[in-house]
């Protein structure tokens, strides 16, 4: 079989504080004098956000090196699964509520994210993400503070919560100022709540990526939405097991999506707390759920060009995924004939 982290893909559905290695977690808990366990056997989002909570308070409560230190670890860990492009879930407003301040703190993890990129190869960007369960004059404040760094660091803006307690309505104005200021709308739903919150995420915040969006299959004519306008879903199947959105990965909607036209791409959401990286979903989806390389290959192009990387990045990395496709496979040794048009997905 084809080498699954020689192919080249962006990742973009990625929680900077929950992308913190186990290890890294083990120590900085033991430097704060706490014993912990890292996370594990997770069953619902509320099992999920203490834990998550403990691992962000681990960077936010210690030394700046910390935070340094985990920005650098996601970029590291990015480039061994074969990413060229890694797009991390970021708020520094739940570090620092002073907006100068924040703009700070935001700077710093972009110079540290490129800067670690630049030596491994790979690109950074970051998705600015607001809360739902916080005012929405904080999100506003968030997608302000977004726009002070679009095109330089900061290249998408999310929503990320609990839709089902908290629907789009309220961030309206917080997206319409990310979206003037260029930056890609990409907020989450369809995880813990159906349809309506994609369509929401659609029709309110003008998403042209959904983080998850999974839920989107319970009404075909939605599935059918969102492959005529090209709407990307961020799918992360190993969290979606865990969280109980999808009883089993014999069920996932991953394969129907994609065969229905929806375009979509792989992530791994939390791995501190889910267990598996960007490598490993990709893994999961060809053996669980028996994806094919030309499928894999598609998706990964999907995911460099639906990302903010720059243009010469998106290029680049779209002829080496048709190099990847048009190498042997070793388990059957035909060459697929390179052509550089990929299906869409």
């Amino acid at each position: 079989m084809r080498d699954l982290a020689r192919l080249p893909k962006a990742h973009l559905h990625l929680h900077l504080e929950g992308a913190m290695r186990p290890t890294t977690f083990r120590e900085l808990a033991g430097e704060d004098g706490r014993q912990l366990q890292v996370p594990g056997n997770l069953s619902s989002f509320e099992d999920f956000t203490p834990m998550y909570s403990l691992a962000a308070r681990l960077v936010r409560e210690g030394p700046r090196e910390n935070l340094l230190r985990l920005v650098r670890e996601v970029v590291e860990d990015a480039a061994a699964d074969g990413a060229v492009w890694v797009e991390p879930h970021v708020n520094p407003l739940t570090y620092v509520a002073d907006p100068a301040g924040a703009l700070e703190l935001l700077d710093v993890v972009i110079d540290e994210g490129r800067r670690t990129a630049a030596r491994l190869g790979i690109g950074f960007g970051v998705l600015m993400f607001a809360r739902r369960n916080a005012d929405p004059a904080q999100a506003v404040e968030t997608a302000r503070l977004a726009a002070r760094r679009a095109g330089n660091g900061v290249v998408s803006f999310g929503l990320a919560g609990n839709e089902a307690d908290h629907p789009a309505g309220p961030f309206a104005e917080a997206f319409a100022i990310a979206r003037d200021a260029g930056l890609i709308s990409a907020p989450h739903a369809g995880e813990l709540a159906g349809p309506a919150s994609v369509r929401a995420a659609l029709d309110v915040l003008g998403a042209r990526r959904i983080a998850h969006g999974v839920r989107a299959v319970e009404d075909p004519a939605l599935v059918a939405r969102l492959a005529a306008e090209g709407v990307v879903l961020d799918v992360c199947p190993t969290s979606n097991i865990a969280l109980g959105v999808v009883k089993s990965l014999a069920v996932h909607p991953l394969p129907v999506l994609l065969r229905a036209g929806v375009r979509c791409t792989l992530n791994a959401d939390d791995p501190l707390l889910f267990g598996a990286g960007l490598l490993e979903e990709y893994e999961t989806a060809r053996t669980a759920l028996a994806l094919t390389d030309r499928q894999l290959a598609a998706i990964a192009r999907v995911s460099v060009q639906s990302s903010g990387a720059p243009r010469v990045l998106v290029e680049d990395a779209v002829t080496r995924i048709g190099n990847w496709l048009a190498t042997p496979d070793r388990a059957t040794g035909p060459r697929i004939p390179c052509d550089s048009q990929l299906p869409h997905l």
